[in-house]
């Protein structure tokens, strides 16, 4: 029997790992790199133990010290959670030959198909050998792990070699293994899985399908179960798969097999020998904890005959700490607030407070509703998305509630290319226009009436505020009955509340305030001086550093002096596990370069100076 279980694994994941632990009265241990020393997951364990470093290479990657944080602590079984080592059979034996219980399939079953190559050809599929123009577009894409790390599209041959060692860089980084291959890029298909759970008694379970169509850089924004609108002949087929996959390599624990559906065909993709990110939805619809029937596996348990039927529809969108308008930049700070309104299952490896740091994902939360049917699950999404605090660095909420309503989402006629043809219109700034007016009044609620000697009561106010990228001003002022305002009736106003009344609507703002960071419900501003400060100068194509991060390559033979092509890739920076490419603004000369491999940057940093041809 269990009773002490390591999570190799971090934030969300370890978090909600320990909630089915303690529920079932299993000790827990959390292990930590020094980013994570007041995680969540590290507060939330019952002991802890620290893996000196903060790369993931130095620290989640480094089995031996796992392993030795096991012993030391008294667990007797791992749990790897997802991403790092979760798929990593090695891993897997050196927990078993430490005399632990490994909470997973064999390590021969994770070597059969945690290698995507492999996978695919026990599945019967090749991958490409040699790319030709008529292969084209390809996909390259890590042998190993998930979350979309090292994954390229590649559209011409000219940029393949580019592609093979980005992926190949950022593999190695995420998993600690740099092995790519590259297969047929099949554009605007449904991203369809199959869920299952085995035992060591010969049950397999299907848990029915899930749809992860919606997905920025090949990683999941919105999932659902079951997946919508497939013919049963076409899900009868799915779950046949996904059986002969699990019984062909003496599958045991959770995992999932994924699929490509195009033109009503099923495409193998590859099968993840682990639990899935998106496994509520899945926890939601069969009523079952998919953790804890994990634990009972690994105790030797044998599974039901047949899992318990599906119930209604279950839908999750994943928040992240990013700026989808900005080519998902992620972002980093302080999250001040998250709260969610109640009905919906919110999966986190933050709370008020916590720091959002450079090191690792971006995801802040998943947001799950279970309903009877798939509108009414949407809806409930939508709407307490909308109307969720979330107060902190921007953030992908308002992508997200768009795409709930987005009328191909609402019809299920969504594919993989959902972004790619909606991402401008998702992510138009829409702001409310009361909210700076909303912001003021709020600040200036319990101040002095005179505001000093020389601010008359009868003078206007005013206020500037940086909104969705556009500087506002608003105005307003002190009266014997409170606080006023042109074209609108204050009926409230307090530091967290301001009532206005606009042609006759009423409308309720909630107000919270951080220094310079203002809340107005859904709306971020920030706080400008009274009057402009001079700007920062740069020089004409300077190329300043859009998020915190490492600098870890720089383009082959760039030196100052070197001429430079509009769009020509420069430099790549590391921000939450992602490489992202900073690429010339302009054609010209490299005037000034200030980025070498390894040098961390803070945002707005000078990377390097292009000065534009004549």
């Amino acid at each position: 029997m269990i009773t002490s279980v390591l999570v190799a694994n971090r934030g969300e994941i370890a978090c909600r790992v320990f909630r089915t632990c303690r529920a079932a009265g299993i000790r827990t241990v959390a292990v930590y790199a020094d980013a994570d020393a007041g995680a969540l997951h590290t507060r939330a364990a019952d002991t802890a133990v620290r893996l000196p470093g903060a790369a993931p290479s130095d620290t989640y990657l480094r089995g031996d010290l796992i392993v030795r944080a096991a012993l030391t602590a008294g667990a007797d079984a791992v749990h790897p959670g997802y991403g790092f080592l979760s798929e990593n059979p090695g891993f897997a034996r050196r927990v078993l030959d430490a005399g632990l219980t490994w909470i997973g399939p064999s390590p021969e079953a994770i070597e059969a198909m945690a290698s995507k190559t492999r996978a695919k050809e026990l599945m019967g599929v090749e991958p490409l050998r040699e790319v030709t123009e008529a292969d084209l577009p390809v996909l390259v894409k890590a042998a190993a792990g998930g979350g979309g790390r090292g994954m390229r599209v590649v559209r011409r041959l000219a940029d393949l070699d580019a592609a093979l060692d980005g992926a190949r860089a950022e593999a190695r980084g995420a998993f600690g293994d740099g092995e790519v291959f590259v297969e047929p890029y099949l554009e605007d298909g449904r991203h369809v899985e199959v869920q299952i759970l085995a035992d060591t008694h010969g049950t397999v379970w299907v848990l029915g399908t899930r749809d992860c169509s919606l997905q920025r850089r090949h990683q999941k924004v919105i999932e659902e179960a079951p997946a919508p609108g497939l013919p049963p002949e076409l899900t009868a087929s799915l779950h046949e798969m996904a059986v002969r996959a699990a019984r062909a390599v003496g599958y045991t624990g959770a995992g999932t097999v994924e699929f490509l559906v195009a033109a009503g065909d099923a495409h193998f993709l590859e099968m993840n020998t682990r639990l899935q990110v998106e496994h509520p939805v899945t926890e939601a619809v069969y009523g079952v904890d998919l953790v804890a029937l994990q634990i009972r596996v690994a105790e030797g348990h044998a599974l039901d005959e047949a899992p318990p039927p599906a119930r209604g529809h279950a839908v999750e969108a994943r928040l992240y700490a990013e700026d989808p308008a900005r080519d998902w930049a992620p972002q980093t700070g302080t999250l001040h607030r998250l709260a969610v309104p109640g009905g919906i299952r919110l999966d986190s490896g933050f709370t008020d407070g916590d720091e959002i740091g450079v090191h690792y994902d971006p995801m802040l939360a998943k947001a799950v509703a279970h309903a009877p049917t798939r509108a009414e699950a949407v809806r409930a999404l939508a709407g307490a998305l909308e109307r969720a605090a979330v107060h902190g660095p921007p953030t992908n909420r308002d992508l997200l509630v768009r795409s709930l309503r987005h009328e191909e989402f609402t019809t299920a006629r969504m594919d993989t290319g959902f972004y790619g043809r909606h991402l401008a219109e998702l992510t138009e700034p829409a702001p409310d226009p009361l909210a700076p007016l909303a912001a003021a009044l709020a600040d200036a609620h319990g101040r002095s009436r005179f505001g000093g000697f020389r601010n008359l009561p009868s003078r206007p106010q005013t206020k500037r505020y940086l909104l969705a990228g556009e500087e506002t001003e608003v105005r307003y002022h002190h009266t014997r009955a409170g606080l006023a305002a042109d074209g609108v009736r204050v009926v409230h106003a307090d530091a967290a509340l301001v009532v206005l009344e606009a042609d006759g609507v009423r409308r309720t703002f909630e107000v919270a305030r951080y220094g310079d960071e203002i809340h107005v419900n859904a709306d971020r501003l920030t706080a400008l001086p009274r009057f402009p400060e001079a700007a920062a100068q740069h020089a004409p194509g300077s190329l300043l550093a859009p998020m915190p991060g490492t600098v870890v390559r720089v383009a082959e033979g760039l030196t100052e002096g070197s001429a430079v092509e509009a769009g020509q890739p420069l430099l790549w920076l590391e921000a939450m596990k992602m490489e992202h490419r900073i690429s010339a603004p302009a054609s010209g000369t490299l005037s000034a370069l200030h980025a070498a491999p390894g040098r961390q940057v803070t945002v707005g940093a000078l990377l390097a100076v292009v000065q534009p041809a004549p």
